[in-house]
């Protein structure tokens, strides 16, 4: 079995964060595991980009082919049609809906949206205001896991669950407690 998801965001999203708790899982777990990131203007702003092949076999590229990811989950719309080429037929993609305007010439929000529903598997929601509502704004990225995380269907609820309590846990029971908490939102969205 294997899965090769795209995450995708802008930089001071939380995308690596969200690498690192599947690359966590899938090493808990006893996957294979390749990872390659993308920085660009990565401090704040710019394109962030992340590869990850999970599977039960040896993987040998940590890039992925055109056409061949499973899964492309994404903090922000935009963002998420740019690797839109690298999704298989199959594939499934897990957005923000909330655009993130940071360039002058940000093509216009109900068109994206437009696009993105036009696909046969795509879960989107407002994760940054859903995030605030709930008193945890700093855990939207993990809104977004939980949306996921049916999908990464190579790792369970639960191992991803450990592994956020794991890769938080340095932060305190509070961090941990509000990354499971959005987890848990997110994968409510997606039943």
């Amino acid at each position: 079995m294997k899965k090769n998801i795209i995450l995708s965001g802008v930089g001071g999203q939380g995308i690596l964060s969200i690498a690192t708790v599947i690359g966590e899982a899938a090493t808990q777990c006893g996957l294979h595991l390749k990872q390659a990131e993308v920085h660009g203007m990565s401090q704040r702003g710019g394109d962030v980009q992340s590869n990850l092949r999970l599977s039960t076999e040896p993987i040998y590229s940590d890039l992925i082919p055109m056409g061949q990811a499973d899964l492309i989950i994404s903090m922000e719309p935009m963002e998420a049609l740019r690797y839109l080429p690298y999704l298989n037929k199959d594939g499934w993609i897990v957005s923000s809906s909330k655009p993130l305007v940071n360039i002058p010439n940000y093509p216009d929000e109900s068109d994206l949206m437009a696009e993105l529903k036009a696909l046969p598997h795509t879960t989107t929601c407002d994760i940054e205001v859903l995030a605030k509502d709930n008193g945890i704004p700093k855990s939207a990225n993990m809104i977004l896991l939980g949306m996921a995380a049916k999908a990464i269907d190579i790792l369970t609820p639960q191992q991803l669950l450990d592994a956020i309590a794991r890769v938080f846990a340095a932060k305190g029971e509070k961090v941990v407690n509000d990354n499971i908490q959005a987890f848990d939102i997110g994968q409510k969205i997606a039943s």
